[in-house]
């Protein structure tokens, strides 16, 4: 009995253990089995139904949308038509601030991009008096909340002529997307080894030379993700684009919710507007979705 029982005594937190192992392996596999992914499905079409819902809506005539609901295409497939994409580019309005959302857009992510990596390699790895201090300041920007400085911001593009113009919109977002990018891309060059630096001097690499061939090659993921994010918030602006433009120089937002205001049934330029002002960064982000995936997953390992 004193043998059996010391057996036992021995034996059983190791069947314990591996009894415990078991269920956890179990469990791994089930969640990483076929039901997960189903379920996971299923949530990702439920998110999508505001979309494809705003997709049909913009197929079907006002007529139509104003008599049944957009569920109504699945049993009646010949309500589909082109003639609300046809309306929306014979409407002037839309079609100019559409434009007017590239001509903002493109160049304020290009600017952000550039100003920001160049600042963040400077930050990382070049002496210079206070740039700690520095630092700090610009990260310090990151609080200051964007409604804080829209009337003294539109006082003075006002009194320098820049108020009303796609300029000053430019300007106002480079201005408040730098603190992030600073922040963001120094803190990932600064991951970058100093020894792989230190041969690039040693070879005769000059720093413009060393950030164009070295710390941009590495940081392209970071890149990605920081011209990603800020294309995104720059395109669906709205309350920036509200104040400083003026009816010549408005982008998408503005001009829907102008349109909205002035011709509260217009739906057939309302659903095609809406949707083309949505699937355009959506593009973007599918396009760049593996080098923004790349960023995330380095900045989480560093």
């Amino acid at each position: 009995m004193t043998t059996d029982a010391g057996t036992l005594g021995k034996t059983g937190p190791v069947e314990v253990v591996k009894a415990r192992e078991s269920l956890g392996g179990r469990l791994a596999a089930a969640a990483s089995g076929g039901l997960v992914r189903v379920f996971l499905i299923v949530v990702g079409l439920f998110w999508l139904v505001p979309t494809i819902g705003l997709l049909l809506s913009s197929l079907r005539s006002p007529e139509d949308m104003n008599a049944s609901g957009w569920w109504k295409v699945f049993s009646q497939p010949s309500q589909l038509t082109f003639h609300s994409y046809k309306t929306l580019l014979e409407n002037s309005d839309i079609t100019s601030s559409l434009w007017n959302t590239v001509l903002i857009t493109v160049p304020a992510t290009v600017l952000v991009v550039v100003i920001g990596a160049l600042a963040g390699y400077a930050f990382a790895w070049m002496e210079f008096p206070g740039r700690d201090w520095w630092f700090l300041g610009v990260v310090s920007l990151l609080v200051v909340p964007v409604q804080v400085a829209l009337i003294p911001i539109a006082e003075l593009f006002g009194k320098i002529g820049l108020f009303g113009t796609i300029f000053g919109v430019i300007l106002f977002h480079v201005g408040y997307g730098l603190p992030f990018a600073v922040f963001l891309l120094r803190n990932f060059f600064a991951e970058i080894p100093r020894e792989l630096l230190e041969a690039a001097r040693l070879d005769g690499a000059g720093e413009l030379r060393l950030f164009a061939r070295v710390v941009m090659p590495l940081g392209g993921p970071a890149i990605a993700s920081l011209g990603i994010f800020q294309f995104l918030w720059v395109w669906n602006d709205m309350l920036v684009a509200l104040v400083f433009t003026k009816s010549s120089t408005q982008p998408i937002t503005v001009a829907l919710q102008t349109q909205v205001r002035q011709f509260g049934n217009n739906i057939d330029v309302l659903a095609p507007g809406a949707f083309i002002s949505m699937v355009i960064p959506l593009a973007v982000f599918f396009a760049f979705q593996r080098q923004f995936v790349s960023g995330v997953m380095a900045g989480a390992v560093k």
